[in-house]
């Protein structure tokens, strides 16, 4: 069942997006000076989100509605789009295994919300199915969490994404933890039928070969497994120094618990499915040790970051993740992308969005390269006494 959810400001967020101001009274986010305040745009534009926001990859999804849910209130409170207000049509793909959810919540913005963009979807696998909707219809669309190999050269032109693929992630993360934990051996553990998992396979293989680390052993599982001890334990009979996992967290949790009572201590290195806060959740003392790169981490003392971590902190209640920071900052681009296109019109936004660069973000100056993949400084984060704390970054 798809959550839908119409949203439009009212002048009661001005508290809510308050502290997103400078004390000279400057909004700290935005490219204020990139172009002039739109003045032919219309009273309301309407942008849509598909995240799956409840089932399994709610671990990701949740966190991206209310990221994007803050960026809509503080861009309104704002006036960075002049008189005119964002709303948002957001629709649930509902972790469904089939991506039907997807494919229909992508057409329904389209054919009935009429929406000028899109964010999402929350999968790579979703966005593979479920983009080429929008590529068919011209409606430019921000990828938030997909990492895959080749999906913008995949899907069309009017596919950007706000996250880095496994393929720029993983070698930093590899050269950071080798650094780090001193390994020589690894045990590499993946799924082989999701998009997103396979292609951090294919990412770690090479990084892990281009820095002369021995590969072990090689185990694979599918989406919806749950018991992983005859993988693990062959795994573990050729005593790797660490074990990399690409993973959603749905499966990474009983991976890592398993691991643990079959005896593993080691790091545990992962890529972008590992930053959730719920796998800390799910596997409690076992996700010590983990290690994975990432983009933004709550400690950051980066005025615009600090902003957001505290604004969101106090809207929602809970901590947030690289998830919602990169919804989060997807909002705040599309909504560049409308102002200095100052037209509600697809292709100028689409054209708008290639021009984004050095935006000013939680992640640090974004932009985009040549291929619509996002540019942004990485880091390193390892699981310590229950919490995601940097170990590396970049300079």
């Amino acid at each position: 069942m798809r959550h839908i959810r119409f949203l439009l400001i009212t002048v009661m967020v001005l508290a809510i997006a308050s502290t997103a101001f400078a004390q000279d009274d400057t909004p700290l986010m935005g490219a204020w000076d990139a172009c002039e305040t739109p003045s032919e745009l219309p009273d309301t534009v309407t942008i849509g989100l598909v995240a799956s926001i409840t089932g399994p990859i709610s671990f990701y999804g949740a966190p991206q509605e209310d990221g994007v849910l803050m960026a809509i209130d503080e861009i309104n409170a704002s006036g960075y789009l002049g008189n005119t207000t964002l709303a948002v049509s957001i629709e649930d793909s509902a972790s469904d295994p089939t991506y039907n959810e997807a494919i229909s919540a992508m057409a329904k913005l389209i054919e009935e919300d009429e929406v000028t963009a899109i964010l999402g979807p929350t999968l790579s696998s979703e966005a593979f199915a479920a983009a080429p909707v929008a590529q068919e219809n011209g409606v430019p669309i921000l990828g938030l969490s997909n990492a895959a190999e080749n999906l913008p050269q995949t899907i069309g032109e009017y596919y950007f994404r706000a996250l880095m693929p496994e393929s720029t992630m993983i070698p930093y993360t590899v050269e950071s933890a080798i650094d780090l934990t001193g390994m020589q051996t690894v045990g590499v553990l993946y799924g082989d039928d999701d998009d997103f998992t396979l292609s951090g396979y294919d990412a770690f293989i090479d990084a892990l070969l281009d820095n002369d680390i021995d590969i072990v052993s090689e185990e694979t599982f599918e989406r919806g497994d749950i018991d992983f001890n005859a993988q693990l334990t062959n795994m573990l009979g050729t005593n790797p120094d660490a074990i990399v996992l690409a993973a959603l967290a749905a499966e990474a949790v009983p991976i890592i618990v398993q691991a643990r009572a079959l005896g593993f201590d080691g790091p545990i290195l992962g890529g972008n499915g590992l930053n959730a806060p719920g796998i800390v959740d799910g596997a409690q003392d076992a996700a010590n040790n983990v290690i994975a790169g990432t983009s933004y981490h709550p400690s950051s003392e980066d005025p615009i970051s600090a902003a957001f971590t505290t604004n969101f902190v106090e809207r929602f209640g809970y901590e947030p993740d690289q998830f919602a920071a990169h919804a989060y900052t997807g909002a705040w681009v599309m909504a560049t992308a409308l102002r200095c296109a100052d037209s509600a019109d697809r292709d100028a936004v689409r054209d708008a969005l290639v021009t984004v660069e050095n935006f000013d973000s939680p992640l640090g100056a974004f932009g985009f390269d040549e291929n619509r993949d996002p540019v942004y400084s990485r880091i390193l984060q390892e699981i310590q006494d229950g919490e995601f704390v940097v170990v590396a970054e970049e300079s």
